[in-house]
């Protein structure tokens, strides 16, 4: 068994785990490649038809290739797609440059805050990777947050042998994280192998191109000449450059995620 096929298996393994478990369940997808492969290996795990819906937290602040991207595909992809915003927040003109610690928690935790207690998810499907932030890297494949979204990362379930949280305490909901351990060479291998579509943001225009996608305000492109996902995983294999070089700087910073993810964040 090849290297991918290994991460698929693991993969779809924590999907199917998850919805046994738990029921309640949806996927959060943000249109990014990571979220956008998560979304295609749950097809896989559940063939072809997902028992659980997709939920997009908007920001009102995204690409329009990612809306467009994100209209698209759930129609062709036939999915129950949930979208929810922070109303209260944007009727109020919350954004980036109130602070981007102050428009996150707004715009994106808070917003999941109203939609879990609206739809009483018990489980979400998120599509992190531990080699993409340092702070990631402290996640579990099944990680809880408590009543008050809090994630105490310094008292996490141990994970042996396959063996998961399989019950979430009164007021709690689990984030599950089933590509925790790909790198993203590896799903770039795998959007290639499986002919994944992404949006085109991500694919050298001009001598540049988007390698981690958010809302636009906080996103630059970096220099590359990358037009295509085999271009991609040839610069990826010489890059010493960190994956999100092009992200907002003060929420990028290990102090700062922490403080987001400690508060819910995504």
């Amino acid at each position: 068994m090849d290297y991918l096929t290994e991460l698929e298996n693991r993969t779809v393994y924590i999907l199917r785990e998850g919805f046994h478990l738990y029921k309640k369940t949806a996927l959060l997808w943000s249109i990014g490649k990571d979220s956008t492969t998560l979304l295609w290996l749950a097809r896989k795990a559940f063939f072809g038809k997902l028992p659980f819906p997709v939920l997009h937290i908007d920001t009102g602040w995204k690409f329009e290739e990612i809306y467009r991207f994100r209209d698209e595909w759930a129609d062709r992809l036939g999915v129950d797609l949930i979208v929810h915003r922070n109303e209260d927040a944007i009727r109020k003109g919350v954004g980036p440059e109130q602070g981007r610690f102050e428009c996150c928690s707004a715009l994106k935790t808070e917003a999941l805050r109203e939609v879990l207690g609206k739809y009483d998810f018990r489980a979400l499907f998120l599509g992190i990777r531990r080699d993409e932030h340092g702070i990631r890297s402290k996640e579990r494949y099944f990680s809880p947050r408590n009543g008050s979204f809090a994630w105490d990362f310094q008292n996490q379930p141990p994970e042996l042998w396959d063996l998961y949280l399989n019950e979430a305490r009164d007021g709690e909901h689990l984030r599950i994280h089933p590509l925790l351990g790909w790198r993203e060479i590896d799903i770039w291998r795998y959007i290639e192998r499986e002919h994944i579509p992404v949006t085109d943001l991500y694919f050298s225009r001009n001598g540049k191109r988007y390698r981690s996608i958010g809302c636009e305000p906080c996103c630059e492109p970096v220099p590359s000449q990358a037009d295509t996902t085999a271009g991609i995983i040839e610069e990826l294999e010489q890059t010493r450059v960190s994956e999100r070089s092009g992200r907002a700087q003060d929420k990028e910073s290990a102090y700062m995620m922490q403080k987001l993810r400690s508060l819910g964040y995504m």
